[in-house]
């Protein structure tokens, strides 16, 4: 998240316009379906703390590549690399937490997200406020080399194999359950959800610097504040959510955040852009409490449909969260480049519509999960 507030200054230094940006970015989406597949198979053979091993080598190489490009090929490379490494962590990190609730006896999963949260939340904000001052280059390396040196002692306290419930044996893939069964429709009912309430949350963390500068003339900085209202509310969610989760139920709490984000993200765009010339903090307020109502719906959204994927019976928890894993999250990669080619066909504002639909296609996918 660290090159969010960068994206307008990293796509101005390769040359690119909204639509190529948008293209180049499915580079990462290609990354993360790797990384997904890898790591379901990898994770159930080998545990997963050598998966994130090796997940935070690669994310932080990625970033600095992205940081220091000047050509459409590395930014092309940077943001596979990155993609693929991102996705491993997170299948592995997700299923270190599914067996964490297993041993504590207690709703833990949407804390560990709002942690998560509060990571993209610090980056961004640190983006913003030395946009003026620090180039994206020397920007992403520094956040790449600080991350590499946070994740070394952060390795020791997972899990073993042994208690995570990947000790080896013979090997359950991804690839060995059925593509398409009755056994695993929920899986992909699940994916299809997540793949909605992802590609808003990727398309507020790629996009919203863009409509905040391009489209309603906010400059260095200010146009960082779509996606640091949009973290904030989300960490406030995360950090409830569990609460939620018990009160509500996970059928519940995805269906209310969908339509939550959905109607308020929509209407925020709807209403304040159009006053961004005549009324300019009036927009931006506007505009920010419609990336707030995203934030807050899709806060708890994640966390639901991962624990609901591993209690689907007689498949490894591993498998289940690759499977529902690696669709949703090629939503958040691949949403922000079909909003790209939207935005070039038509405008940026209105390309928004996408993911608004989409989050509250996440919402109706709630019937999915089980009471």
């Amino acid at each position: 998240m660290a090159w969010v507030a960068r994206i307008p200054e990293i796509r101005d230094a390769n040359g690119l316009n909204n639509g190529q940006l948008g293209l180049i970015l499915i580079s990462s989406t290609a990354g993360a379906i790797i990384g997904a597949q890898l790591a379901g198979r990898l994770i159930h053979t080998y545990g997963t703390k050598p998966v994130i091993r090796i997940a935070i080598v690669i994310m932080p190489i990625g970033l600095m590549l992205m940081g220091l490009s000047t050509s459409p090929i590395t930014l092309i490379f940077g943001l596979f690399i990155m993609g693929l490494g991102y996705s491993s962590m997170d299948i592995a990190s997700n299923t270190q937490a599914v067996i964490i609730e297993k041993l504590m006896g207690k709703r833990v999963m949407s804390s560990f997200h709002a942690l998560w949260s509060s990571g993209a939340f610090a980056t961004t904000v640190l983006g913003g406020s030395i946009a003026k001052f620090v180039s994206p280059r020397d920007n992403l390396v520094g956040v790449g080399i600080v991350c590499f040196f946070l994740f070394i002692p952060a390795i020791r306290t997972l899990l073993p194999p042994d208690l995570d419930e990947h000790s080896g044996g013979e090997e359950e893939t991804e690839a060995k359950i059925p593509f398409i069964s009755k056994s695993v429709l929920p899986l992909w009912g699940m994916g299809i959800g997540l793949l909605g309430g992802l590609i808003a949350e990727g398309a507020a963390s790629d996009w919203g610097a863009i409509l905040l500068r391009d489209d309603m003339g906010y400059g260095k900085g200010v146009n960082a504040a779509a996606f640091a209202v949009f973290s904030l509310a989300m960490i406030s969610a995360r950090f409830m959510g569990d609460k939620a989760l018990d009160y509500f139920g996970p059928r519940k709490t995805v269906q209310y955040g969908g339509y939550l984000g959905g109607i308020g993200l929509g209407a925020g765009i709807a209403i304040g852009v159009p006053l961004s010339d005549s009324h300019p903090a009036i927009a931006l307020i506007i505009v920010s409490i419609g990336f707030a109502c995203a934030g807050l719906g899709i806060g708890p959204m994640f966390p639901a449909y991962i624990l609901a994927a591993s209690e689907v019976p007689g498949i490894a928890s591993s498998v289940a969260i690759a499977r529902v894993g690696v669709i949703g999250i090629a939503g958040y990669f691949i949403g922000p480049s079909i909003t790209g080619a939207l935005a070039q066909w038509l405008s940026l504002p209105v390309a928004m519509a996408y993911p608004v639909l989409m989050l509250l296609l996440a919402g109706y996918q709630s019937h999915i999960i089980k009471k």
